[in-house]
């Protein structure tokens, strides 16, 4: 040490001289800065760092301010951070990283970022222990290798104060335990842990010449006991490079290595060749690697490796802490396998802060906190109203389970009839003004306070009361309350009030009366006296009546309705026919002018043309003008309709022409499907949806066209289309599927026409009647039998509820045709499935002038037994109808007259097709 120590001052000498005598030289050779521009150039500094100081200022004033409106912005908080950062505002940066870490948990950068500059700014404080608190709350977010290391290496620092170097060795053991098993970062917490007792070692043992004494030798001999212990259980571990760290052992032993470290090391060695493909699988795929993840936990859970399982689901959550579903698979296998409280706890904890809108989570975790005799804490940040009546069911549920309801009075029972006055209050205060309804519209909690006072607290009355409250809230229209009612009353109260609770439904239910009227009538037979039972049928039949009444005329009313919007309908159509029969007729009459005018004018000017040009275009001189024109534009003869006129170049007819085939070449350019992918499911207030789309799709190439699709209004519909440049981006766009937008997963499909592959995925079948707990994964399980999985798509409502229903996409049809046999009908979670192939309707096949149905295309509607329906007769003459062949066909004994074989040409002696005209039309429909 201190040899290179001297060495590097000399080397600072060395450079000092060096720089001394580079001045020296500047100045003899005359070039000094001239005076005046130092200055100036200083001047002009000042000045742009004063404004850019001022900017930043005024940022950091309007980042605070927002965070003092909405504290929940975790952009906002980043933001923030940097800017401070950028200025040096130590102070105000070490209150806002304390303000974040309050409210969300921080990632590995940004907690290294705080702990380099807490522990610069400790160097003059004598206080390590504020740094020491600080990498404990850091530890707890996430297990990250690197915190760990860095929180090892600061303690080293501390190792000359009391105790100084147990709390090292410590905090060594905590981190190989938290990370030590970590395949890919693990080794180098074992290596600093080793090389810190190494460098212990190099203190207890004694200089060379002298004989150490019984006590430096036990020092000794208890030092390298350590240091091979440490060896051995790094070797027992599947670690990457674990080769390297076996030959350092067997460098560094004298003895050798003993056999039982061998056959460990190989046992590790045979673990780690399973583990690397999905080590590699994971290095090469892009974040967050949720499937690759997916099927490293799978893996782990399949060799029972408690310790194991549950590193590699730490290191899939601090890439996807975002996703929660995966923070569920977490704590419910340390709920039901480890069910160690600390662990279970602090990882539910972080499971909640890291998505606190998820009600499931926050379920999970009360019931964590009970199972473990935990206080419970503040709730909040869901995003529908049912999710607070839910998390406060889970709460009460709670409550409910403290009581002593063998006593009369307690102060859980107190604390629990708190409880639901402040749920109710909280549904009817806070939960209506934002989301503008009602949580509770069946008043489910108030139900359960009433069956707690009538069960447990013998408390009839104040059930009543609640019952009151709930029918008054609206519920008093439907028969299913009111029955509920009675059954409360039924098992708990007394006859009168059964009595008075049937008589109050017959005369306010709506929906059901004659249900609510049976009730009471059976109760009258059974419980009531003559009087009842004459009062019971009197009330029952004088309600039902004056229900059927209102029905009566109710239906009166919708067919009256149903009646003058048809008379509507129907004069519209006679209107719009009358005015189409004028308007033909006038047209009729102004046709002939004008085609006679058109014609002359246009063989005219090409009667010019033809003079005019030269004679070597022309070919003889025999050369008709209607042959030039055949040669000249390829418009006549088969390529042209018939008695069709070519309009001259440079008219405007001849313009709107052009200008229509580049229109459909732009069209037909722009339908490329094989560089074009669809996106859907965005938000239809999406402000700017084009530039938002071309941001996203950006890194993924060159960008031809984004199209979004509007509605009539103007309104964006949640969809569109991005051509690029080249088909090679169009995986790197696939990969962005799922990516949240504006808080929406954006969907990112193939652009495929299905017009032009009418067999597109025959391979997909459609399922329906799916459980809403029904998960890809289980769905993929219970598929992957039948054939190789390509895709699953579960669908759901923009608000990320399931609809039962999902597309799953096999590898071939045979595939999806198995899977339609055999799963057809299958029970899942006692929901009956139904499966078929996917086959939606194609889209603009029957729109299209002129489009005709494949004769083999099964048809979507079933006809009946008397065909189609009459509103499907042909409406073409006898004369024009279309013949299977050109062969005679007879008819009621005799052979009819052969027909042409379509409706717009006549075969002549020839045998040729010659174009049929007006005139020709005109004789067939008058033939008949």
């Amino acid at each position: 040490m201190a040899a290179s120590s001297n060495a590097e001052q000399t080397q600072l000498q060395d450079m000092e001289e060096e720089d001394a005598g580079m001045e020296e030289r500047n100045i003899e050779s005359g070039d000094e800065p001239e005076e005046g521009m130092g200055e100036e150039n200083s001047d002009e500094e000042e000045e742009d760092s004063s404004e850019d100081e001022k900017e930043n200022e005024a940022e950091i004033q309007r980042l605070e301010e927002q965070l003092s409106i909405n504290a929940f912005d975790y952009n906002c908080h980043v933001d923030l951070i940097k800017l401070l950062k950028q200025e040096g505002e130590l102070s105000r940066l070490r209150k806002a990283r304390q303000k974040m870490s309050e409210l969300f948990p921080l990632t590995e950068e940004i907690w290294l970022d705080w702990l380099k500059d807490e522990i610069r700014m400790t160097e003059e404080e004598p206080n390590r222990e504020k740094v020491y608190e600080l990498f404990e709350k850091a530890t707890k977010d996430y297990i990250c290798p690197d915190i760990w290391l860095e929180y090892a290496q600061y303690s080293i620092g501390g190792m000359g104060s009391p105790g100084g170097l147990d709390k090292v060795r410590a905090i060594f053991e905590r981190a190989v335990t938290a990370v030590g098993l970590h395949m890919t970062k693990g080794q180098m917490v074992w290596e600093a842990y080793r090389e810190f007792e190494n460098v212990i070692l190099s203190t207890v043992q004694p200089p060379p010449g002298k004989i150490p004494s019984t006590k430096e030798q036990d020092m000794l001999k208890t030092q390298l006991d350590r240091i091979h212990t440490l060896f051995r259980r790094q070797l027992a571990i599947p670690l990457m490079d674990m080769e390297a760290t076996y030959a350092e052992y067997e460098e560094w032993s004298e003895h050798g290595v003993a056999e039982t470290v061998i056959q460990q090391y190989k046992k590790a060695l045979q673990q780690l060749a399973k583990c690397k493909p999905l080590e590699e699988s994971l290095i090469v795929a892009e974040p967050p690697k949720l499937a690759e993840y997916q099927s490293y936990i799978d893996f782990e859970l399949k060799e029972g490796d408690p310790a194991r399982i549950q590193i590699i689901f730490e290191r899939t959550l601090a890439e996807n802490c975002l996703v929660p579903d995966m923070w569920a698979k977490y704590t419910t296998y340390l709920d039901r396998q480890l069910k160690i409280k600390d662990l279970v706890l602090s990882s539910h904890e972080r499971a909640v802060r890291n998505c606190p809108w998820t009600m499931g989570l926050w379920k999970s975790y009360l019931l964590a906190l009970e199972r473990h005799g935990a206080d419970h804490h503040t709730i909040s940040g869901f995003i529908q109203a049912t999710d607070y009546v839910e998390i406060w069911q889970a709460h009460l549920d709670y409550l409910r389970r403290r009581v002593d309801f063998s006593k009369e009075s307690s102060k859980e029972l107190e604390e629990l009839r708190g409880a639901f006055s402040r749920s109710l209050d909280y549904m009817k205060q806070d939960v209506e003004e934002r989301f503008g309804e009602s949580g509770d519209p069946s008043c489910i909690i108030m139900q359960i306070w009433a069956r707690i006072e009538a069960l447990h607290c013998k408390n009839i009355q104040k059930a009543r009361e609640l019952w009151d409250s709930i029918m008054t809230k609206g519920n008093a229209k439907y028969a299913n309350m009111w029955l509920e009612y009675y059954n409360l009353e039924r098992s708990y109260g007394d006859t009168v009030h059964c009595r008075k609770a049937l008589h109050r439904a017959v005369q306010c239910t709506s929906d059901y009366p004659e249900h609510v009227s049976e009730v009471l009538l059976t109760f009258e037979r059974v419980e009531g006296s003559l009087e009842d039972w004459d009062v019971a049928v009197q009330k029952t039949e004088t309600r039902l009546n004056r229900i059927n009444e209102q029905r009566a005329k109710v239906a009166e009313k919708e067919a009256n309705l149903a009646r003058q919007e048809e008379e509507k309908t129907d004069q519209r159509r006679r209107t719009k026919v009358d005015k189409k029969a004028q308007r033909k007729v006038q047209k009729g009459s102004r046709i002939g002018e004008k085609r006679k005018a058109e014609q002359d004018d246009y063989q005219e000017e090409w009667n010019d043309k033809f003079e005019q040009a030269p004679k070597k275009h022309r070919g003889n001189g025999d050369q008709t003008t209607e042959e030039y024109m055949e040669t000249e534009t390829g418009l006549f003869g088969r390529n042209a309709r018939p008695g069709y006129k070519p309009p001259p170049p440079g008219s405007k007819r001849a313009q709107q022409g052009a200008a229509a085939e580049q229109r459909s070449d732009d069209k037909q350019e722009l339908r490329n499907d094989n560089s074009s992918v669809f996106i859907s499911n965005l938000a239809y207030t999406l402000k700017d949806p084009e530039a938002k789309l071309r941001a996203q799709f950006e890194t993924c190439g060159p960008i031809k066209q984004v199209r979004p699709v509007f509605g009539n209004k103007g309104t964006f519909k949640g969809y569109g289309y991005v051509q690029f440049e080249s088909p090679v981006s169009v995986p790197e766009a696939l990969k962005l599927d799922r990516r949240e937008v504006e808080g929406r997963p954006m969907f990112v499909s193939p652009c495929v026409d299905k017009n032009k592959n009418p067999d597109f995925k025959k391979q997909k079948i459609f399922i329906s009647g799916l459980p809403f707990t029904c998960t890809k994964e289980q769905l993929e399980e219970i598929c992957k039998s039948h054939g190789t999985v390509k895709d699953i798509r579960l669908v759901t409502y923009r608000s990320g509820k399931p609809k039962g229903l999902a597309y799953v996409e096999f590898a071939d049809e045979a595939q999806a045709s198995q899977a339609v046999l055999k799963m057809d009908g299958m029970n899942i979670e006692d929901n009956k499935i139904c499966v078929a192939i996917s086959n939606p309707p194609r889209r603009n096949m029957m729109d299209k002038p002129g489009s005709n149905r494949p004769a083999d295309m099964m048809p979507r509607q079933v006809f009946g037994s008397r065909g189609r329906g009459r509103t499907q007769l042909s409406l073409l003459p006898r004369s024009l109808h279309r013949q299977s062949g050109p062969g005679s066909k007879v008819e009621n004994g005799r052979a009819a007259e052969q027909v042409p074989a379509t409706a717009s040409a006549v075969v002549n002696a020839a045998g040729e097709m010659k174009p049929l005209s007006n005139s020709d039309f005109a004789r067939m429909l008058l033939s008949k």
